[in-house]
């Protein structure tokens, strides 16, 4: 018996080895090879304005961030002419939508009109349900996705049009980062993953044509969403499906990460929150997979990548599954020294994982002009298997999920933290109603 228990724990052992292994290569893949890195930049020169662009702004409960988003879109430094905006609302979302009626009323007395409110009324209440209302209100030449939190950065849409003329692509991935790097024990961490997947990882899934697109940020030539029926409004994870999707028809997909263009993000507020987040990320992945649309990609190595990673929250659930099992056995069972050995072969990739998200963190603040407070690396290093362990715990929720046939969205509130806390100064009519009011 013993024999059959070490054994296992030899090959999971082995198995958790090469998975963090292969993730911790693809968390350097850019810094690793620097033509990579340069490759991926944002133009230095931005050509003459040639496309006309439809952002999409899906919102649920957003009545808190809603109109500061909306208004940095629309003075977004990109001739009016050529962008439209749709904010896109459930009709029993009353909140957001008053607020977002309120702010088109402002924006209309300062003579902008090119924004929309477009409210739905059907089934499913969900974010992909909404991008496709959104879709057939479109009017521009590329579609793009902003979350309701967004920070977008003013010339994203003048960088994107260079890329998407120069190049002559469909489809373009930009830069999105979480900032609040100190609000929460976790939030340190949770911003460095998305560093780490967009500066880096990102990159090596868009040089094999295997990469599953961000939420937000994400620009598409609107024929070539119309052609594939736009977002699969029952996936959890829409925007890494229609990744797949268009990877599995030939498409190419420009990946840009340039710091000083990113779309800034906020951490989940909350633990609950962040987990519920993590948890439909993690089911979205395994449905999917299960969905099975990247089997069409033509070569073996984009589905073998693809795969890999829509499997991840399955090598996430069993790592929260063996970690207990592993302590329990070193407590209770003598294991022979060369099991132990290969049983400590994950802890050190662990540890590597560690010492990487540290340097990264130094990169990351030096390039938004932060500095992180000395004791940082201490407190990452207390809170870096807690991370884990949480994360390992969203997985096995998601499973849970899935297996039970749970679908519903868990909705992820936002609080704008990592917006400037300065006030955004109101406009004319705002200030007229409140001297009305007063």
């Amino acid at each position: 018996m013993e024999s059959f228990i070490f054994g296992g724990l030899v090959v999971i052992s082995l198995l958790l080895t090469i998975q963090a292994a292969h993730t911790l290569y693809l968390m350097i893949y850019t810094w690793d090879q620097p033509d990579v890195d340069g490759r991926t930049k944002a133009p230095d020169h931005f050509a003459a304005p040639a496309l006309s662009f439809t952002a999409l702004l899906p919102a649920r409960h957003e009545q808190e961030v809603i109109a500061r988003t909306i208004d940095r879109i629309v003075h977004s430094n990109y001739p009016p002419h050529l962008l439209q905006v749709l904010v896109i609302c459930s009709a029993d979302d009353t909140g957001t939508i008053a607020r977002v009626r309120d702010k088109l009323e402002d924006l209309r007395y300062e003579g902008i009109n090119n924004a929309d409110l477009v409210v739905f009324d059907d089934q499913p209440v969900n974010k992909p349900h909404g991008l496709n209302c959104g879709l057939r209100r479109a009017q521009g030449d590329v579609v793009t996705i902003f979350d309701a939190e967004d920070e977008m950065h003013p010339d994203i849409l003048r960088v994107v049009n260079t890329v998407m003329v120069g190049e002559r692509v469909n489809i373009v991935q930009a830069g999105v980062q979480l900032m609040n790097y100190t609000t929460n024990w976790y939030s340190t961490f949770n911003v460095l993953e998305y560093f780490f997947w967009f500066k880096s990882r990102l990159h090596h899934h868009a040089k094999h044509g295997s990469i599953p697109l961000g939420g937000n940020t994400c620009f598409f030539n609107r024929k070539l969403l119309l052609h594939l029926d736009g977002w699969d409004e029952t996936n959890l994870t829409e925007d890494a499906e229609i990744g797949l999707r268009m990877c599995a028809m030939g498409e190419r997909i420009r990946v840009i990460y340039d710091d000083r263009y990113v779309t800034k993000e906020e951490t989940p507020p909350t633990l609950t929150s962040f987990i519920k987040q993590r948890t439909r990320w993690n089911q979205g992945f395994m449905q999917t997979l299960g969905k099975g649309s990247w089997k069409q990609m033509p070569t073996r190595r984009q589905r073998w990548l693809a795969c890999y990673t829509l499997a991840f929250p399955y090598a996430q659930a069993v790592f929260g599954i063996y970690t207990p099992m592993a302590l329990l056995m070193m407590v209770v069972l003598h294991a022979p020294v060369t099991v132990a050995l290969v049983s400590f072969l994950p802890v050190l990739l662990l540890i590597a994982h560690f010492l990487t998200a540290v340097v990264g963190l130094h990169e990351f603040t030096e390039a938004h002009g932060m500095k992180p407070s000395p004791g940082i690396a201490v407190k990452m290093a207390f809170t870096w298997v807690p991370y884990q362990l949480v994360m390992a715990y969203a997985a096995i929720r998601a499973l849970r999920r899935q297996m039970a046939g749970q679908r519903n969205w868990e909705k992820t509130e936002h609080v704008g933290a990592h917006r400037p806390t300065v006030s955004a100064p109101k406009s004319a009519v705002t200030a007229e109603k409140a001297m009305r009011s007063g």
